[in-house]
């Protein structure tokens, strides 16, 4: 049985559950509008056998909205402050947690230096498309790193309730403040051949070390497990940096799909020695 989250207390409302919801995992909300008051989430069921995801959106002070990821699973359910909700929705939202926000960057820190990068992605689907691409989380050590120092994540749905519980002990911090200040400095590569309806795959590539708060993000390239089997050759990262399709994170590319249209970066700098 998992632990009970942050935003489920004995005797809270439907409604008060969200909006517990809303104030405690802002790392989980994607913003809607320039006023930054309202947004959504994703969440991932606990309860369900296979992973199952819904999104709640905040409408008004006094409005939520509930819906599957996939829209033609069941029909949206509105959640206000003094009216009732089905019972499946307050199970729903009872055993469910949320999911990091589309295109958010988080690192696993130990010792104060920055070992594996992890990225989320999630962008919410519109009526008409496919919705097999479901949220999910990249996990990316850097490459060279010891292998004790892999993280035990391994981005499934059964680590987001792990990833809260780091990210409260200073474990995970956010890196998206610190890389919106530093352009030039860290890149997203997508692995070549892919597809913008597929589920992201790539790398990045850090190009200079990077510090903020006594946190050192070390200068490298960081992939996935799957990349780094031993006696496997990985291209450098002056390699990874010619190739089509790198984005420098700095410019705020919320999602890490590969971009339809976009211009193209300067030629990025060779990483520096860590």
């Amino acid at each position: 049985m998992w632990r009970v989250l942050a935003h489920t207390q004995p005797g809270d409302s439907v409604f008060t559950m969200c909006r517990r919801l809303f104030h405690g995992y802002p790392a989980a909300v994607r913003r809607h509008y320039a006023e930054h008051r309202y947004g959504s989430m994703v969440l991932a069921n606990r309860a369900a056998r296979t992973a199952g995801f819904s999104v709640l959106i905040m409408e008004w002070d006094d409005l939520f909205v509930i819906r599957p990821w996939d829209r033609r699973d069941w029909a949206r359910v509105e959640i206000r402050p003094d009216e009732p909700v089905p019972d499946h929705v307050r199970r729903l939202i009872e055993s469910s947690v949320p999911v990091p926000r589309d295109g958010a960057l988080l690192g696993l820190v130990a010792d104060h230096v920055v070992r594996a990068m992890l990225v989320a992605h999630g962008r919410l689907t519109e009526p008409w498309d496919d919705a097999s691409a479901v949220p999910g989380i990249l996990v990316l050590p850097l490459v060279g790193g010891q292998p004790a120092d892999r993280p035990a994540l391994t981005g499934s749905p059964a680590d987001y309730e792990r990833l809260w519980e780091y990210l409260a002990r200073g474990k995970v911090m956010d890196l998206s403040a610190l890389i919106a200040h530093r352009p030039g400095r860290v890149f997203w590569v997508p692995n070549e051949g892919e597809r913008a309806d597929q589920r992201p795959s790539g790398r990045i590539v850090v190009t200079e070390r990077t510090g903020s708060g006594g946190c050192w993000l070390l200068a490298g390239v960081y992939a996935g497990n799957s990349a780094q089997r031993d006696g496997m050759v990985l291209p450098t990262a002056r390699h990874l940096l010619a190739r089509p399709g790198v984005v420098d994170v700095a410019r705020g590319y919320g999602s890490l799909r590969p971009p339809m249209r976009r211009e193209p970066s300067p030629t990025p700098a060779m990483p520096s020695s860590t």
